[in-house]
């Protein structure tokens, strides 16, 4: 319960409540990117002079590698859970989006163990970043071969002529989708069919990216100066540009439920308990490596997140036959509340009792 009355979490249950009861308090969105901004950097900061201060050791290098290696598994194998209820556009959408992260629920979750007095690595922010591309590139890669699949059965449709009255001679497919034209359902509407290098390209050149480990460098460069420096503007601030960025995510939060509504019920329990079972994946793994407890509850807070900005910005692009108003919905109608109430505490809870037994 003491978890609850955090002032970040109050004020991201105040955004929900004045959006269900249809307030006018609005965010201008020019100080909603301010904010997200802000965070991106004093994180960064954070982070960089934490891995001044250590150095990159072996623990470091361990908390790191299972960040990819959740960044792997979790998409694929969601892929081939959601697989079985949505088509293979959709499937590849929700599972790049569970796949991916949160950043705002890792902030939220740092916030959460300063306030316990849980020492965790601030070289984790570096392991948020380097979770978010690979599930987009895997969506992608996904979606890709789906187009392949579907476009080769018309490319290898029987052709046959056929002779008008006039003598001209006209050729006709008779294969699927052929309606006396070469083509298929999604004609009107072709997919662009991006390539490895452009995704990774784009990936790691995001403004949100970029910005991150930019920040994570200035601070691993600058070191114990650069933190007295910058301790006004990236500590002193920090909590209640929290507060104010999660008042603004509570009534987007508000803003989705009507949505949330509309999915299937098999869909709602994914993103319940999807999160659960990845954040117990990464509690497993974290506990066989033994890295360090405030390493794990951060892995487990990763590993259960879903992206809700960062995916669904490159998806909509990449993969337009999928439907935005699904992954978006659960991802941030479902999963970010959940884990904002819920999942950090229960999360901390769940480590601290296995490190210390």
């Amino acid at each position: 319960m003491q978890s609850l009355l955090d002032p970040a979490v109050l004020f991201f249950a105040l955004g929900v409540f004045a959006g269900l009861v249809r307030s006018n308090l609005e965010m201008p969105t020019a100080i909603s990117k301010f904010l997200s901004i802000y965070l991106l950097m004093a994180l960064g900061l954070k982070g960089g002079f934490a891995l001044a201060a250590s150095g990159f050791t072996a623990s470091v290098a361990s908390s790191l590698g299972l960040a990819v290696l959740l960044a792997v598994v979790v998409p694929l194998v969601g892929y081939a859970l959601l697989r079985r209820v949505l088509s293979g556009f959709n499937a590849a959408a929700v599972a790049a989006t569970y796949g991916s992260v949160s950043a705002v629920t890792f902030v939220t979750a740092t916030q959460y163990l300063e306030s316990q007095a849980v020492p965790y690595g601030g070289y984790m922010a570096a392991a948020m970043a380097l979770m978010e591309s690979p599930a987009i590139i895997l969506a992608v890669m996904l979606a890709n071969a789906l187009r392949q699949r579907q476009t080769v059965p018309a490319a290898s449709a029987l052709v046959v002529a056929t002779v008008s009255p006039s003598g001209a001679a006209t050729l006709a497919s008779t294969g699927p989708g052929g309606l006396g034209a070469a083509g298929h359902g999604n004609a009107g509407k072709p997919a662009p069919s991006l390539s490895v290098g452009k995704i990774l390209h784009e990936s790691f050149t995001d403004g949100t990216q970029l910005l991150l480990l930019g920040a994570m460098l200035i601070g691993l460069v600058t070191g114990d100066a650069g933190k007295a420096a910058m301790q006004p503007f990236s500590g002193d601030l920090f909590k209640g540009m929290l507060c104010l960025f999660l008042l603004d995510m509570g009534l987007s939060t508000a803003r989705n439920l009507p949505s949330v509504r509309k999915q299937s019920p098999w869909l709602l329990a994914y993103a319940v308990l999807a999160p659960l079972v990845h954040a117990s994946v990464a509690v497993a793994l974290a506990w066989l490596v033994k890295v360090p407890a405030g390493d794990a509850v951060l892995l487990m807070v990763l590993a259960a997140s879903a992206s809700y900005i960062a995916v669904p910005a490159v998806v909509r692009y990449a993969i337009p036959e999928a439907d935005p108003s699904l992954y978006v919905s659960l991802s941030l109608g479902v999963t970010f509340p959940l884990n904002i109430l819920l999942g950090i505490p229960l999360y901390t809870q769940v480590v601290l009792s296995l490190w210390r037994g």
